[in-house]
């Protein structure tokens, strides 16, 4: 205080402050204290205001006022922005070769659940979500970040096969390890948001790299013949069942068309035991001379008189005369 009245005192002629000078100096300085209180928050800020250390409002981007120091603070950590951490690699400082990275092994190499080493390089982009849980629980923020993605990664490895791991699975590796990270630090409240995590790289270690090659070009031949000798028994199965089908519907119809044509003989041997039931003579005459017909229709015939006839007649040659017709009509 005597300080500040040295000050006062020098802004006075004389270096005398009379009554009215002090209460205007004092209003003055209380004024430039209330002014103190403006703050500026940006767009992609939020105002976190402390008031005596303790989290009392979140202020939104625009020029706010707090109560001056001590009383309030402000703190505008950045909630837009999206930040990245690099889990297995880090990249070069070399600004002529900027997409070149320096591996790192002992976050990168990791177990699966076939007991193989896969070596995983990722990337984890994350924003601030709740501002004062970020700002009163994480004393690191990257750090814990990284930790806690490293862990999930290792997790989700850890209970897949290497196969999968290193082909098809790329995509469900990023969900489920984006989902587990999430899930911690929301137990951990640090007002974190996970909004991807990207594998950069997943390969077999360097050392095994070219044994790893072969085997995957021999499972790869594998599975190609198994995909050969598939389309070959899909191919030939359903024509071997068509072609059973047909024979077992022939085989069918030939039953059917047997059984009705004994079922036709039946019933007209029944119709014509009928008939001969009821005219014996009759019927058996007429069955004799119908089956004569049938006989005789395609011979030639030659008459002999009896026994006191001449011998063979001469008869009239119907069947050759039949066939000189038939022969001249198709001339």
């Amino acid at each position: 205080m005597r300080k500040g009245q040295e000050r006062l005192r020098s802004l006075f002629p004389g270096g005398k402050i009379s009554g009215g000078g002090m209460g205007l100096a004092l209003l003055l300085l209380a004024g430039l204290w209330l002014a103190t209180g403006f703050y500026q928050v940006k767009t992609d800020q939020q105002g976190v205001v402390l008031r005596f250390g303790k989290f009392s409002e979140i202020t939104q981007p625009g020029l706010n006022y707090h109560l001056p120091y001590p009383i309030e603070s402000v703190l505008t950590p950045a909630v837009t922005n999206v930040n990245r951490v690099d889990v297995g690699f880090r990249p070069y400082s070399d600004t002529r070769n900027p997409d070149r990275t320096q591996d790192v092994p002992h976050e990168s190499l990791m177990l699966t659940g076939d007991e193989n080493i896969v070596d995983v390089d990722f990337s984890v982009f994350w924003r601030i979500k709740d501002a004062p849980k970020f700002l009163f629980n994480m004393a690191n923020a990257p750090e814990n970040v990284k930790a806690v993605a490293q862990s999930a990664m290792r997790e989700v490895i850890g209970r897949m096969q290497i196969t999968p791991i290193l082909t098809e699975a790329r995509s469900q590796i990023e969900v489920d390890v984006m989902q587990l990270t999430q899930a911690v630090l929301d137990g951990y409240q640090a007002g974190i948001e996970i909004r991807q995590v990207q594998l950069q790289k997943v390969d077999p270690p360097m050392a095994v790299i070219d044994a790893f090659r072969d085997v995957q070009a021999a499972r790869a031949d594998l599975e190609r013949q198994r995909n050969e000798a598939e389309a070959y028994a899909n191919d030939i199965i359903p024509r071997a069942r068509g072609e059973a089908a047909q024979i077992d519907q022939d085989a069918q119809a030939y039953m059917q068309q047997t059984i009705a044509e004994a079922q036709g003989d039946a019933q007209r041997f029944l119709s014509v035991y009928t008939q001969y039931a009821k005219a014996k003579e009759i019927t058996k005459k007429r069955i004799y001379l119908e089956t004569m017909e049938k006989l005789l229709s395609g011979t030639e015939k030659v008459v002999i008189t009896g026994k006191d006839g001449p011998g063979v007649l001469p008869y009239l040659p119907l069947p050759e005369l039949k066939k000189r017709k038939e022969a001249g009509e198709a001339q």
